[in-house]
């Protein structure tokens, strides 16, 4: 496998298969992934105030990845970086999301390939993350990817 990597970029290239791309999104491209995030989400929230949630985010050691398939906007993720006391350096992905025509086709190893060397890059001494309970698909993928259950994430509306 060919691996180009750039400040803000990675490109994954295999054979005849045509690059896929990992680049970072700037605050002012925000609304390019809103249309993925809302079907990640269900459409549980407008794009104002998923478009305000993520400009806030933008300020909080939060940074957006899309993905791109010749170009083309395919997938998003968000990483996070924090140092927990019980964990150390880590890095969370979040609001993982790929287009369904491009599920199944390794995208996802390749993803978490890029999300690793990112955290390492940074320091990073471990990865967490969270799944929603009915996501059952990436459940098996994180499991496969190393990840181990150690708790309940909970969430209470105030």
């Amino acid at each position: 496998m060919f691996v180009e990597s750039a400040k803000n970029m990675t490109i994954f290239a295999e054979k005849a298969i045509m690059p896929l791309a990992f680049n970072k999104i700037l605050k002012e491209e925000i609304p390019q992934i809103l249309p993925l995030v809302q079907r990640l989400m269900g459409h549980q929230f407008s794009d104002e105030i998923l478009q305000g949630r993520f400009e806030e985010m933008f300020t909080q050691n939060y940074e957006c990845h899309g993905i791109f398939l010749e170009g083309k906007l395919i997938g998003v993720f968000g990483l996070w970086f924090m140092t927990r006391h019980y964990a150390g350096r880590s890095c969370e992905p979040d609001h993982i999301f790929i287009s369904e025509e491009h599920q199944g086709k390794g995208i996802g190893k390749k993803i978490f390939a890029y999300i690793y060397s990112v955290a390492a890059d940074r320091g990073c001494e471990t990865s967490e993350l969270n799944s929603y309970v009915s996501n059952y698909r990436s459940h098996k993928f994180y499991l496969n990817e190393g990840y181990e259950i150690k708790g309940y994430h909970f969430l209470k509306k105030l």
